[in-house]
């Protein structure tokens, strides 16, 4: 599994930007990446995006930065070499795999990710389920309530670090995988953190 987390300029892929990329190779933990860029020329900015992901608007808009473009075809050529499944993976990983497709689109670069992707979030509400409990629901929009700090309690972890952070987010997806689904722990910054349902 590639676990990956983008962090962007706001929610819309065709409309928005990648701001940075943050992913880990499941498979071999210590096989990371992490890269910023400045928005692609035209990119919109939404409200309150950038209060998630702690960059400013002169981060991102620094000339002096890689371009979407570059960052995209890094990622692409680092995912390539000697990762054996690069099944995208994390928390609504559409909107990872969309906003990374968008800008390989972008940078006319071929497209070899699949469709396909593992949610963290179906991961832990399946993990609840068969453990005999019910997974929280937001009951003002009648939906889940499981979000990534919900699904890093569940685990036994503290919550992600505000800002956000690709990287950062990718480790944490990639450690709340690996306790769902092998009841084991994967990465040494998470070490310290019992899994509470052994």
């Amino acid at each position: 599994m590639l676990i990956v987390d983008v962090e962007a300029s706001g929610t819309r892929y065709a409309q928005h930007s990648i701001v940075s990329i943050g992913a880990v190779d499941f498979d071999n933990p210590e096989n990371r990446f992490y890269e910023e860029c400045q928005i692609w020329p035209g990119a919109d900015i939404m409200d309150g995006a950038l209060e998630v992901n702690g960059f400013t608007e002169a981060e991102i808009t620094d000339p002096e930065k890689q371009t979407e473009s570059v960052i995209v075809t890094k990622f692409m050529e680092w995912s390539r070499a000697n990762i054996v499944d690069r099944t995208i993976t994390g928390q609504n990983p559409s909107f990872d795999r969309d906003f990374i497709r968008e800008a390989a689109y972008r940078a006319h670069l071929n497209w070899d990710f699949a469709y396909r992707t593992i949610d963290t979030h179906s991961l832990c509400w399946m993990h609840i389920i068969k453990r005999g409990n019910k997974p929280p629901v937001d009951t003002k929009h009648k939906r889940s309530d499981l979000d990534l700090d919900a699904i890093l309690q569940y685990c036994g972890i503290p919550e992600e670090p505000q800002p956000h952070n690709a990287l950062t987010g990718a480790l944490c997806h990639a450690e709340v995988t690996s306790r769902l689904l092998f009841d084991r722990k994967l990465l040494s910054e998470f070490e310290q953190y019992d899994i509470p349902w052994l």
